[in-house]
């Protein structure tokens, strides 16, 4: 591929980098340009772990589960949501989120939102306000004009720890799911559930494949003894393999593992020995995440002890054995963190330039609506003109006290936070997602999609891309930008550079990259 000036040389502009962008045009049936020339996982497309490099641009950066983030919110005005929810596109079809937001024992590692109880009537008083927050939205939706109920193509129970629901209330809250909305079969929807492995009854696995869940993602985070004590995590490996074993015989179509590297008493060593055991275990994704300690703002965090965490050079040797060992071992590295092996929906997704990032993660339902529900969940809705993210409040009270107000007054909702998207941002959030989806940014596409010349409206970022041309992290040419193997670890940094909002207003406000 060229160098950067070539870029430059020839080009014919029909847009300035002042002008606004814009979806209203003629839409051209193009190829899809992010369709991999992967194929097959070959050498040439795994990530590349250089030490070095890495410490050279290790700097804190958003996650960019959406475009802009989640720091953007402002206050929801009056009567929005409703407006949101009723002018929604009819035919898009939807994902559905719910938070569950209990766990019995506190992980000391956690920043998620969570409510540490062993009272199983909390779960019971909660679930009677999802579901009339639940009938509250479905009753503000569109019916599509064959009179059937809006479809929804993915559902997801987190947490917290959604199995805290004892069976029957799974039952129940599935069951009441079905009168609200229409289901694709489970053979061709994406329907799944996080679970804590110590908070598994008997039946409950063969309850939820007998709902229609088809997706489970289990915490396991480390399986060394004496780091599971140093944050309150205690599960065997045969424990973790018993599960496993019984998902797959029960049919689920993937099995996820979450771990976590950089925790308490973690060595290269130790994790090396969890990383193989899981493997042989053989689930079909793997998460593995980098533990951000940050007892300021988390505190159960402050249970941790500063002095039995590894350093950060120890760090960087823990995540460079798990890449290469999970990719000697056949996955496919997706990227930020996540791991899937090659016939798995999201490695499919992936090669096939179809696939997305919303506050799920990655995903390969990016054509829905997501739909959230249950204190402190987001949504994202889009129609003809807009783009919005909402939130629900993030303490259960006032969430509660906020579901308690719309039985009597029915312009009262739960959401307390919105971001409206502009073009301009969703240029960027396409440009974004494209580079930590399918590491390639399509300048025709763009030009084609938005109504702009890609090269010159993105000049400015083009030239801060410069260093990392050098670096090999990535290459340029009058086609596009393509992330190389070098840089497939650093995509958030590529991606950092098109966020307009980052430098002037949250430049340290986020967890390192590696």
């Amino acid at each position: 591929m060229s160098e950067p000036s070539d870029i430059n040389s020839d080009q014919k502009s029909f847009a300035h980098a002042d002008e606004q962008p814009t979806t209203a045009r003629p839409v051209v049936e193009m190829p899809n340009p992010y369709a991999s020339t992967r194929g097959s996982i070959t050498s040439k497309q795994l990530p590349a772990f250089d030490e070095e490099i890495i410490n050279k641009y290790n700097r804190s950066g958003p996650r960019y589960t959406s475009y802009p983030t989640a720091l953007e919110f402002s206050p929801m005005p009056a009567g929005l949501e409703t407006k949101i929810l009723q002018e929604r596109e009819v035919h898009a079809p939807l994902s559905l989120y719910f938070h569950i937001p209990f766990c019995r024992h506190l992980c000391y590692y956690c920043a998620c939102n969570k409510i540490i109880t062993k009272k199983n009537s909390d779960a019971g008083d909660y679930l009677e306000y999802l579901m009339a927050e639940i009938k509250h939205k479905r009753s503000l939706l569109q019916t599509p004009k064959d009179g059937k109920k809006p479809l929804v193509k993915q559902l997801h129970f987190g947490g917290g720890t959604p199995t805290f629901l004892q069976d029957n209330e799974l039952v129940q809250l599935w069951e009441f799911l079905q009168t609200q909305f229409e289901f694709l079969p489970e053979d061709q929807g994406d329907y799944s559930i996080e679970i804590d492995p110590r908070e598994l009854g008997d039946e409950t696995l063969t309850v939820l494949r007998n709902l229609g869940f088809n997706r489970v993602s289990l915490g396991v985070q480390d399986l060394d003894e004496k780091v599971q004590i140093a944050v309150n995590r205690i599960n065997s490996a045969e424990l973790i393999e018993n599960v496993l074993a019984e998902a797959r015989a029960l049919g689920f179509h993937s099995i996820n593992v979450d771990l976590i590297y950089g925790l308490p008493h973690q060595t290269p060593e130790t994790l090396d020995t969890t990383v193989r055991r899981i493997i042989e275990m053989a689930p079909d994704r793997l998460s593995v995440f980098n533990y951000a300690h940050l007892p300021e703002r988390f505190k159960s965090q402050r249970q941790i002890k500063e002095v039995d965490l590894p350093t950060p050079a120890a760090k960087l040797t823990m995540l460079g054995n798990t890449i290469n060992t999970l990719t000697e071992a056949g996955y496919q590295y997706i990227g930020i963190d996540h791991f899937a092996k090659p016939d798995d929906e999201l490695a499919i997704a992936q090669r096939e330039g179809k696939l997305h990032r919303n506050f799920q993660g990655y995903t390969i339902m990016g054509d829905c609506d997501l739909l959230g529900f249950g204190v402190s969940s987001i949504s994202q809705i889009s129609n003809a003109n807009s783009s919005y993210i909402l939130q629900n409040h993030t303490d259960l009270q006032v969430y509660k006290d906020n579901i308690d107000a719309a039985r009597n007054n029915p312009t009262v909702m739960p959401a307390v936070n919105v971001i409206k998207t502009s073009i301009k941002d969703r240029l960027r959030e396409y440009v974004i997602m494209n580079l930590l989806c399918h590491d390639y940014m399509d300048f025709r596409d763009i030009n084609q999609k938005f109504g702009i010349d890609a090269i010159t409206y993105f000049i400015n970022e083009i030239q801060q891309l410069g260093e990392m041309q050098q670096d090999r992290l990535i290459d340029m040419d009058a086609a596009g930008i393509r992330v190389l193997p070098r840089g497939r670890l650093l995509g958030r940094n590529v991606a950092m550079v098109f966020d307009e909002y980052l430098e002037k207003k949250h430049k340290n406000r986020f967890s390192k990259v590696i």
